[in-house]
């Protein structure tokens, strides 16, 4: 798994177009030409951005709330918000102009706990405690999402994903970037 600072990094100094953000982790840029994107199942991924700064970024977390002991922390929520919020701020944003677009939460695996439902209500939640102004959400249903974010306009574009619970969990956890959509779904513009 990529470092968190590395991918962070990564993200501002990368040549491609597209950046990957993983299960635990997250990416900031202030290039114009970046394109952050994820797969996610039951995970959840916050977009943020501040537009007068010109900085954004994404993070991929696995599980809701607080970290359990001897966990992965950058695996939850709280931890994966702190990271994405305190580096932005770091490069410039401030809190009160940081919006937010959820994605996410999906209920892939029938008759198992709700993870994803979990997640989702996490994030609204922590928003709404941080003062953090949410533009935009999709969480929640049965289908996997591919998210691209554009974190300079605030742009995003989420496909619905067709395809078995393994396909999904395989490419949830890659590192590579994936430069255009094949799936069937539905495309949405948010």
């Amino acid at each position: 798994m990529t470092n968190p600072s590395a991918l962070r990094d990564r993200a501002s100094d990368v040549d491609g177009r597209f950046v990957h953000v993983v299960q635990g982790d997250f990416a900031i840029t202030d290039h114009p030409g970046i394109v952050l994107t994820t797969i996610l199942g039951s995970c959840v991924a916050a977009c943020m951005r501040d537009p007068v700064a010109g900085v954004g970024g994404m993070n991929h977390f696995l599980l809701p709330g607080e970290v359990g002991e001897g966990a992965n922390s950058t695996k939850y929520g709280v931890h994966a918000m702190e990271l994405l919020i305190n580096g932005l701020l770091q490069r410039g944003a401030l809190r009160s102009r940081i919006e937010c677009k959820l994605f996410g939460g999906a209920h892939v695996i029938r008759g198992l706990t709700d993870v994803g439902a979990k997640n989702a209500a996490f994030a609204k939640i922590f928003l709404e405690e941080e003062r953090i102004r949410c533009v935009g959400m999709s969480l929640g249903g049965v289908q996997a999402r591919r998210i691209r974010y554009w974190p300079l306009s605030g742009h995003a574009a989420q496909l619905l994903l067709e395809g078995t619970q393994h396909q999904v969990f395989d490419e949830e956890s890659r590192q590579e970037a994936r430069p255009a959509p094949g799936a069937a779904g539905s495309l949405e513009l948010f």
